[in-house]
């Protein structure tokens, strides 16, 4: 009977189930969301056991859709979304029934505290933490040490998303290297906790959770877990690392200038390297990779997939309508309409940034726009004018990662984007490289999961494997008249993005 391996990927808005077979092919999958509440501005709390329900709902479900015998299963790994603050009792009993996830912005305070104490860019080049230092775990455990001192005193252990479901799977506290690298307090090049950004925090050391390998064993089931996911006790489980990092590994960038554009709700260009990517102008965010001795660093931008959600939103409403009525995919129609325009978009403009500022631009304050519209501009000349504009915001993204790094001469690009031939055309000519789409498409995460249980558990004898669970679908090579054109039009976003950036913070004086 052949091996499976389950992946957990515990995403911003569920959590997706996998069951894998030896080969590597999912023979089965199930999405089940759960909220996000955000009971003050700036607060993003999700419940713990809202996770662990996902993972017994999920778990349950790939198995009655497979009819995959659950004796089987002989190992789970599991990808979780970054910078969490899980804090638990000794007995392993939540403290919170809510806790802040990566995008809460509460520790703002204690981020500048921490900073009169320690060089921001000595912490920066130390960690490798290039997102706005606050949402970082050790500053959101601050502010639980400022804000419910009590709580925080009845602590044994603060830690991260898939480290608490391992927990509930093993009744083990730890983490693994790469979610470590998101906490503000890990030495990316040394491996380990800093001594002297711990102490710069103030906080216990024991709070945090024993660095383990991504792929080392925490133990088997519990009994209680198995019972719960009717499972075998036999499963063992697997540490399992960051979302970023997993995705790196499903993405097949587990060599050094491997490189992959996910193209989401937000969306990023990440190469893997021997050594973190550093600069203090760009600030890439580097993670410690799953794959021992390697990182993965990226630049992003915040709004590409929720930009164009708002257009679908605001200006294709028609299109939502008769792909509701029809069936259809209203992207497939929006792309469809676009193509009708010709690359340029007849001179219109779109600056993506809609959710503010990344450290690409001058000010985080900076809002998207529309630009150069005249009255023969038409809906198709603002819909593809969108695609194109997260995808030159990206090639200046990917500008950046060349300027520091060698870099393959060829990109895998995950997401649901990747699924339209217009987005492939745009983004190889954007780039000016090769554009290449697999079978694996809005699994990255998931199989970087499964791959840390399947070499982990002996399934794999290593990583490698994950090439050949790619099977190349179609390559997109730029048009070398129409990729020509894209580079006239850089100079051309860089002067919007400057004038767009004055702008954010002129309105933002101006406000009452």
């Amino acid at each position: 009977m052949d091996s499976h391996v389950i992946a957990y990927d515990l995403g911003t808005g569920g959590n997706k189930t996998s069951l894998y077979d030896e080969q590597g092919r999912c023979v089965a999958e199930s999405f089940i969301a759960y909220p996000t509440s955000y009971p003050r501005t700036g607060w993003h709390e999700q419940r713990p056991e809202d996770w662990w329900d996902a993972i017994v709902a999920g778990t349950s479900a790939v198995l009655a859709s497979s009819a995959v015998d659950p004796s089987s299963v002989v190992a789970c790994g599991i990808s979780g979304h970054s910078l969490g603050a899980v804090p638990l009792r000794g007995d392993g009993t939540l403290l919170r029934k809510a806790t802040p996830i990566w995008s809460d912005t509460r520790a703002t305070a204690q981020a500048a505290e921490f900073f009169k104490r320690t060089s921001e860019p000595e912490w920066y080049a130390a960690t490798g933490n290039g997102f706005p230092a606050h949402l970082y775990s050790v500053f959101k455990t601050m502010w639980y040490r400022d804000n419910e001192p009590d709580m925080l005193a009845a602590a044994a252990n603060v830690i991260g998303t898939k480290d608490f479901i391992n927990y509930r799977l093993t009744g083990v506290i730890s983490t693994d290297h790469s979610y470590a690298s998101g906490t503000g307090v890990y030495d990316l090049t040394g491996g380990r906790y800093d001594a002297d950004l711990v102490a710069a925090s103030g906080l216990p050391a024991q709070l945090l959770p024993e660095i383990v390998a991504s792929t080392d064993v925490l133990g088997e089931l519990t009994a209680e877990a198995a019972e719960t996911l009717g499972l075998p006790r036999g499963v063992s489980v697997v540490s399992g690392g960051v979302d970023n990092s997993c995705m790196a590994l499903g993405a097949r960038a587990m060599k050094p200038g491997r490189v992959y554009n996910s193209l989401g709700s937000s969306s990023w260009i990440a190469v893997t390297s021997a050594s973190p990517l550093i600069d203090d102008r760009v600030r890439p965010y580097a993670f410690a990779h799953v794959v021992p001795g390697l990182f993965t660093s990226a630049v992003s931008t915040f709004a590409a997939g929720t930009s164009f959600r708002w257009v679908r939103d605001n200006l294709c409403r028609d299109l939502v309508a008769a792909a509701e009525a029809s069936g259809e995919d209203v992207y497939e129609l929006m792309t469809a309409e676009a193509a009708s325009s010709p690359p340029g978009a007849n001179g219109v403009l779109f600056n993506p940034s809609m959710a503010g500022g990344t450290s690409l631009n001058a000010s985080p304050k900076i809002r998207g726009a529309f630009l150069n519209l005249d009255l023969g501009s038409t809906r198709s000349d603002l819909i593809r004018a969108a695609m194109e504009g997260i995808a030159v915001e990206l090639r200046i993204a990917l500008d950046e990662l060349r300027r520091l790094t060698t870099l393959s001469d060829e990109m895998l690009v995950v997401g649901g984007g990747i699924r339209s031939v217009l987005w492939r055309e745009i983004l190889a000519n954007a780039y000016n490289i090769t554009i290449v789409k697999s079978n694996i498409d809005q699994q990255a995460a998931a199989l970087g999961a499964a791959a840390c249980a399947a070499v982990g558990s002996g399934v794999w004898n290593g990583f490698e494997f994950v090439d050949d669970v790619h099977d190349i679908e179609s390559t997109t090579s730029p048009d070398p008249d129409t990729a020509a054109a894209y580079e006239l039009m850089l100079p051309l976003f860089g002067k919007a993005e400057a004038h767009l950036s004055d702008l954010g913070d002129q309105v933002t004086r101006a406000e009452p």
